[in-house]
């Protein structure tokens, strides 16, 4: 059942984005939920699984958005690797630590979106409104995380999500 949740989370987060936050966006922009979910996984299980998570969930959003096949996959493999890193230098029994890894997680993801659509293609240009979504992005990302973050975390140490199975 553990396995069918995360891999089911995605799709939910994928529908959720293009449907009803669609219709409540932050000055144009929407959460990144799917990367927030990369990011819990990964603070929770580490640098090689998430790395493994972040690709696959990032590659199935590149399959839903069918343009730049690649980089949604890449950029939230490296920052689910990254985040996983911290899994040992944070208390991941806090809320503010929740808060604290979706921001890092956020800036890196869009940092590294950046990177690799500027070098990867040449009608990619960078201006003031990519920053400026960023940055909307990351307070809407920091808005849902508490809630996210208590529900899964939640589920992780006594609910679906538990890896020993126990409850």
């Amino acid at each position: 059942m553990r396995y069918f949740i995360l891999c089911f989370l995605p799709f939910i987060a994928i529908f959720l984005e293009s449907t009803f936050f669609r219709a409540y966006s932050l000055f144009g922009t929407v959460p990144d939920l799917v990367l927030i979910f990369v990011v819990f996984y990964s603070f929770l299980h580490g640098d090689n699984k998430g790395a493994v998570y972040g690709f696959l969930c990032g590659l199935l959003e590149d399959l839903y958005m069918g343009r730049f096949i690649g980089v949604n996959a890449l950029s939230k493999g490296i920052t689910g690797f990254i985040i996983g890193r911290l899994q040992v230098r944070f208390f991941n029994e806090n809320v503010l630590v929740g808060l604290l890894v979706v921001l890092i997680g956020t800036v890196l993801n869009s940092v590294l979106m950046l990177v690799l659509g500027w070098s990867s293609f040449s009608v990619f240009n960078i201006d003031a409104s990519i920053i400026s979504a960023a940055i909307f992005q990351s307070l809407y990302n920091l808005l849902l995380a508490v809630p996210i973050y208590v529900l899964y975390y939640n589920s992780f140490q006594k609910g679906l999500l538990n890896v020993t199975g126990e409850k």
